[in-house]
């Protein structure tokens, strides 16, 4: 097995990346969820689920600067690209994520304009204290070529070609050469080695209908949560995919090998 797509947002709910690596810390993927955007008339952060524009809008972060190109039919922010060093405005505030408090600092700078007048709504730019704040679940996320095969399968001629693993937006995207659709229900609990990092799996991952938006234009797309919800509709919801904690941090980069562990490394 390798590692066939590495991926992140630096903002959150903007188009999920594919990148040729990523550093793994003790906290997660560098640069992963660092921004999010703050409705601050309810105190709370944008979620994707509701906020399916922000799927057009493309954010890179490099720990310096922070630039977000927007679509070309965006109104008065068509085509800008909107760039610049993010400069703390605040003192750390909380703010409501999914019914958790978030530790965040709002950001000055030009992207609470050009995102309000994208999105019509007044919001503002924010940055995580700390690292994993703007995750919903564990740090790393995962999905395996196996299951999006039987996925694409199940959906046969609704969807007309293969699924988009940005659907899902995982860390990593793991090929599993032919290896059964459920293959990864077996690493629940193990270690997983990816280059020169290892994970810890946790749990699989509940989803939403997000999944069901293009990951690139936000277009509804076929019935992914539907299908998957009459053969991985379990306690926990509807679940694809897995998440993980970092237990050895490193660089992977893609076509990495990945490896089961049986027993934890010493």
């Amino acid at each position: 097995m390798h590692v066939a797509r590495i991926g992140l947002a630096a903002l959150k709910g903007a188009r999920h990346r594919t990148l040729p690596h990523v550093d793994l810390t003790a906290d997660g993927p560098v640069g992963d969820r660092d921004f999010c955007l703050i409705d601050l008339a309810s105190g709370k952060v944008l979620k994707t689920v509701q906020n399916i524009a922000l799927l057009r809008t493309i954010a890179a972060w490099d720990g310096d600067t922070l630039a977000v190109t927007f679509p070309s039919d965006a109104g008065q922010v068509s085509g800008r690209m909107v760039s610049g060093r993010p400069i703390p405005a605040s003192d750390p505030l909380t703010f409501d994520y999914w019914g958790r408090p978030a530790a965040l600092e709002l950001v000055d700078g030009p992207w609470s304009d050009a995102f309000s007048a994208y999105l019509q709504r007044d919001v503002r730019l924010a940055r995580a204290r700390t690292p994993g704040a703007l995750v919903y679940g564990a740090s790393v996320s995962l999905i395996t070529t196996s299951a999006l095969s039987h996925l694409g399968e199940r959906l046969g001629k609704r969807l007309g070609a293969a699924v988009d693993e940005a659907r899902f937006r995982a860390t990593f995207t793991i090929d599993t050469d032919g290896l059964q659709a459920d293959v990864e229900d077996a690493w629940l609990g193990r270690r997983l080695r990816l280059g020169e990092a290892e994970v810890q799996i946790n749990a699989p991952i509940a989803r939403c209908a997000v999944i069901d938006a293009d990951p690139v234009t936000g277009e509804p797309g076929p019935p992914i949560l539907k299908a998957l919800a009459a053969y991985r509709n379990r306690p926990g919801g509807i679940d694809f995919g897995l998440d993980a904690t970092v237990v050895r941090p490193g660089r992977i980069t893609t076509g990495d090998l990945v490896t089961v562990l049986d027993e934890p490394s010493r």
